[in-house]
């Protein structure tokens, strides 16, 4: 069976990262580790380190995205969590066989070796759940 290593992340989609940032960095205090563009996902993401895990801020750049258009659907707020797995393609397999609805059936390879998937909300009670590899597991 697959292991769940730990809960990776939450993330958090904001209309303006800079005005969200005032809250969870200057005011709840939490350490703002760096600030990222990532093209492929059209979005800037804050990322805020919290014990094992990290709070993440994302901002769509872009208006025609699934995120600006999940903002404007569903306003600012959660978006989803993500779960660190020993094997991502086991894992998304053995919740296939389970019936278990995926956005990813196989996993998306980014360019540093993570690999990542996400599990439909229908799939999971309402909440979009990624499922996270780092390089060198599996």
């Amino acid at each position: 069976m697959t292991e769940l290593k730990r809960l990776d992340h939450v993330a958090v989609l904001v209309p303006d990262l800079e005005q969200a940032l005032k809250f969870w960095q200057d005011q709840l205090g939490l350490p703002l580790d760096h600030v990222e563009t990532v093209t492929g996902m059209d979005a800037k993401i804050a990322f805020l380190p919290l014990g094992e895990s990290e709070i993440e801020l994302v901002q769509p750049t872009n208006q025609d995205s699934g995120l600006a258009k999940f903002l404007e659907k569903q306003g600012p707020g959660l978006h989803h969590i993500c779960i660190e797995v020993d094997d991502i393609a086991a894992k998304l397999e053995d919740l296939k066989s389970q019936g278990v609805q995926l956005i990813n059936e196989q996993p998306i390879h980014m360019e540093d070796g993570r690999q990542l998937a996400f599990i439909h909300p229908k799939g999971a009670g309402g909440v979009l759940v990624e499922l996270y590899q780092l390089p060198g597991n599996g």
